[in-house]
């Protein structure tokens, strides 16, 4: 069976997009246009490959068409690029779409600017997906994603890893917060009582912080912020204490001690030759080296 690029194309704009009509105002077609292609490739391969809800999920069979759209577009570009046709008079190179999964702090700290010195040099539009990077190697493995800063150092269906190194936490409050809930020290009492920021239901580093004091972090008080600068701005706020990305620790701070929680990460991709994916790899690699711990 040959399958229909442009009909793999339409699955992929239809699911990054989030429904049929959206994905007809990006492609410059009518939406029963896109139906049509919807309906004339599940016909083909006999099955469906989404779901028609609010947003549409691609199935198992429709994820494994997003990858292929994502890689031909992928091979298109650095076709073009090294056929020079991008440098020619009144021709622009092709743009493609590179999704990429990430951290929040990651995000936050350091990641934007070597997709910056990237999109100088290629005619990409970056999608980036936020989560916790114990999570975003399922984005890859689903094709959703064509790389990933992850916390998993085994490789994902076949990607290419590279080490990045680690970024390290320290719980921190403000001299105040600490004044008022551990006036005889951080205590495991203390600690049981005194309420902390923690990002999200996902988010593991303050629970994990608090079992190695001695206490059982689901009787703590404690307020969500799931952004991370919004969450750093908490802290320093006074709202509760918190692990906060070394990037961010600040002189308005105080340590509450050890354990420092360093969390190692990796660069996960396609393990797919491309110029413009391992140009994407060379920066987030030099910018993770300025930036982040040795391992």
């Amino acid at each position: 069976m040959k399958i229909d690029a442009q009909l793999a194309a339409t699955v992929a704009m239809v699911v990054d997009e989030g429904s049929f009509e959206a994905a007809a105002r990006r492609m410059h077609v009518t939406q029963s246009a896109v139906s049509q292609r919807i309906k004339t490739l599940e016909q083909q391969i006999g099955r469906a490959v989404v779901v028609r809800s609010r947003p549409v999920r691609p199935t198992e069979a429709g994820e494994a068409l997003v990858r292929l759209a994502r890689q031909v577009a992928l091979l298109e570009h650095d076709t073009v690029a090294a056929f020079g046709l991008g440098d020619a008079a009144g021709v622009d190179a092709p743009r493609v779409r590179v999704p990429l999964a990430v951290n929040a702090d990651s995000m936050a700290t350091w990641f934007l600017a070597p997709l910056a010195r990237v999109a100088r040099q290629h005619p990409i539009d970056v999608d980036l997906h936020r989560d916790d990077q114990d999570y975003t190697a399922r984005m890859l493995e689903s094709g959703e994603v064509m790389a990933a800063v992850t916390s998993e150092a085994d490789p994902v269906g076949g990607s290419a890893v590279t080490p990045l190194g680690v970024l390290e936490y320290r719980a921190m409050a403000t001299a105040d917060f600490v004044q008022r809930w551990f006036p005889d020290g951080v205590t495991a009492g203390a600690l049981a009582r005194a309420p902390f920021v923690d990002f999200d239901r996902r988010d593991a580093l303050q629970q994990g912080w608090l079992r190695a004091r001695g206490v059982d972090p689901w009787q703590v008080p404690r307020h969500y912020v799931p952004a991370s600068h919004d969450f750093s701005e908490a802290v320093r706020l006074g709202l509760g204490w918190g692990l906060i990305p070394a990037p961010h620790l600040s002189d308005a701070l105080v340590s509450l001690g050890e354990p420092r929680i360093r969390v190692p990460l990796y660069w996960q991709q396609w393990n797919l030759r491309s110029p413009l994916l391992d140009a994407i790899a060379e920066e987030v690699a030099a910018e993770a080296a300025l930036v982040l711990a040795p391992m």
